[in-house]
């Protein structure tokens, strides 16, 4: 995405179904080309969430692609999730989790790969074929937000943006190469800068460096911001210590 043109958040486009499925497509090949390079020493790298090295960082994201590939197991983790925020007091997205790595817990990292990879496929049909009536229907969400979503944003985006920002978590915790480019993950930054000028209502224009960055505005007279792609994500899912308009949740 070029950093010269200005682009007006408001004439872009919110993700249609089919596009969301072809770029979770996409991620999870990126993901699983960046773990396949990884030493044995790196999957106990500890990332960006406390809770997590880099092999149950990926416990979980394989536990939510099972869901998305099995109705029944998306029952049972939700069942799971659902006692694990009553019995500790956690938000659900939290019990969600930690049952998806608990119960993979047994995996090495090979065994990881080789789950995750043939997984992925079904992961993506499966939500591909949720009905459009299924992805109207509304849930109520108590983490990073408290409010209500319709299914079709937890499917084509939230799962998008838990995937993609757990790549770049990887790759910060050993060190590795990120590959970024303009029409998959700029795509997807260009999609978290509408949400965010969404979510704060504000004028501001913003300048978003390296391979997935672009410039966007939104009326006249804000917030100035100049800032890497990948650090301006991170800092509204609640990485880093963020301030003014960057103190906005967009969730991941």
């Amino acid at each position: 995405m070029s950093t010269t043109d200005t682009i007006d958040v408001s004439r872009i486009e919110t993700f249609e179904h089919a596009e969301a499925m072809d770029l979770q497509a996409a991620e999870l090949t990126r993901a699983l080309d960046l773990l396949r390079g990884l030493e044995p020493e790196q999957w106990t790298a500890q990332t960006n969430c406390p809770d997590w090295d880099v092999r149950r960082m990926w416990l979980h994201v394989l536990g939510a692609c099972e869901a998305g590939a099995s109705m029944r197991e998306n029952m049972h983790q939700m069942r799971l999730g659902r006692k694990r925020r009553k019995d500790f007091g956690v938000s659900l997205e939290e019990g969600l989790s930690a049952t998806q790595v608990a119960e993979r817990e047994h995996l090495s990292p090979p065994e990881l790969v080789d789950q995750l990879q043939r997984i992925a496929p079904k992961t993506v049909k499966g939500r591909r074929r949720t009905p459009r009536p299924m992805r109207a229907a509304k849930i109520a969400i108590d983490a990073p937000v408290v409010e209500k979503w319709s299914l079709g944003y937890l499917i084509d985006i939230i799962y998008l943006r838990d995937a993609w920002m757990h790549r770049v978590d990887t790759a910060q915790a050993v060190g590795a190469d990120l590959v970024l480019t303009a029409d998959h993950d700029g795509r997807i930054v260009a999609d978290v800068v509408a949400e965010w000028s969404r979510r704060h209502g504000e004028p501001f224009e913003l300048e978003l460096t390296g391979d997935a960055g672009g410039v966007y505005s939104a009326g006249s007279g804000g917030e100035k911001i100049t800032l890497d792609a990948v650090e301006f994500c991170s800092l509204l899912a609640g990485r880093g210590d963020a301030t003014g308009l960057l103190g906005t949740i967009v969730p991941f």
